[in-house]
């Protein structure tokens, strides 16, 4: 059985830019590992306009920063995840959790419906300030 990946798109604050939200099956991946205030990724980093960016799924695999407590990750470091294609289906394992964080268990994606999320996210772009 595979999981369920939402991206979400967390408009700008007068603190932050653009920043993305991670739904598996319905949880909010950063909220449960890191806690209330946990951040996700910006998502201009994240999710590049050239569609490059770390969350694509290749068979070499890497590791991808998908949060920060409120305190920042420099303070009591990063969710991260290490995220790789295994032909059809996308592994997301060996999370590395902040401090007094909880490690969220692996997932597996079906390959078609995560790479579509991606692309969702990324051409879905309304945080994005756009030339006049």
């Amino acid at each position: 059985m595979f999981n369920r990946l939402e991206v979400s798109v967390l408009p700008p604050g007068p603190r932050w830019a653009a920043r993305l939200q991670f739904r598996v099956d319905g949880a909010d991946v950063v909220a449960e590992a890191v806690g209330e205030g946990g951040r996700g990724p910006f998502t201009q980093e994240a999710l590049p306009a050239d569609g490059h960016g770390a969350l694509w799924a290749t068979g070499e695999g890497r590791r991808v920063v998908l949060g920060e407590p409120e305190c920042t990750g420099g303070c009591c470091g990063c969710l991260s995840v290490f995220v790789q294609r295994h032909g059809e289906v996308v592994e997301w394992s060996d999370w590395q959790v902040p401090t007094d964080g909880t490690r969220p268990p692996a997932f597996h994606f079906a390959a078609d419906q995560y790479d579509a999320e991606l692309t969702r996210a990324l051409t879905d772009r309304p945080w994005q300030v756009r030339p006049e």
